[in-house]
Formats: C-alpha cells, structure tokens, sequence
C-alpha cells in the first residue's frame, strides 16, 4: 500500500515561492507517474504537474508552466514541487498523487487515474 504524505504549504505574497515536498512509502510495483494536483473550494481536481519515476522531464498543466517545476529524489522517495511567481489564482489544496504506470501518458491529469493520494497541503497566495 503506497502512503503519501506532503508537506511544504503555507501562505505567501503573491509573486513569492513555495516548495512542496510528498514523502512516499510503501511502493510495491517498480514504476510510478507521480502527480501533483490542486483543487480550490468550489472547484474540481486540477492536475497540475507529473513525472515518471523512471526518469524524465515532467509534464505541466499550462497555467504552471514555467512557473513551476516538479522533480524528484528517488534515493529519498520524495516527490517536490517548487513554485515560483506564486498568484492568488494558486491558492488551493495541493496533493500528490502515485499511479503505477510505465509512463505519464495523456492521463496523467485525470484524478480517477491515480490510485494513491496524500492528505493535501494548503497553500493561500495573498495579493
């Protein structure tokens, strides 16, 4: 049973940074897509970044892009997402997500994809 557990919210100004981190444990299958998502009150689930743990640049949802950057330390088992040039419009619970996949393939923004999630993180960017 694959466990996630972020860490890493909080609140900043707007143009500020954050960085999430997502501590995982428990893998029992050799390769993942890990995401990240969002989601707002009132809101659906947005993904908003994944990777392979396999190796691989990530992919972004576009309202990220270059904004903010997913990697990961596979000798840690942490997932992270720095964010950069934070706006109001960020503000959400972030969570991160494991799907145990050969590749983040066109699904990876699909919540119901993703059979593993941690507990969430807020993060409120203030203007």
């Amino acid at each position: 049973q694959v466990q996630l557990v972020e860490s890493g919210g909080g609140s900043v100004q707007a143009g500020g940074s954050l960085r999430l981190s997502c501590a995982a444990s428990g893998y029992t299958y050799r390769s993942y897509c890990m995401g990240w998502f969002r989601q707002a009150p009132g809101k659906e689930r947005e993904g908003v970044a994944a990777i392979f743990t396999g190796g691989g640049g990530g992919v972004y949802a576009d309202s990220v892009k270059d904004r903010f950057t997913i990697s990961q330390d596979n000798a840690k088992n942490t997932l992270y997402l720095q964010m950069n040039n934070l706006k109001p419009e960020d503000t959400a619970m972030y969570f991160c997500a494991a799907a145990h996949a050969v590749w983040c393939g066109s699904s990876w923004p699909e919540a119901p994809w993703y059979a593993y999630w941690g507990q969430g993180t807020q993060v409120t960017v203030s203007s």
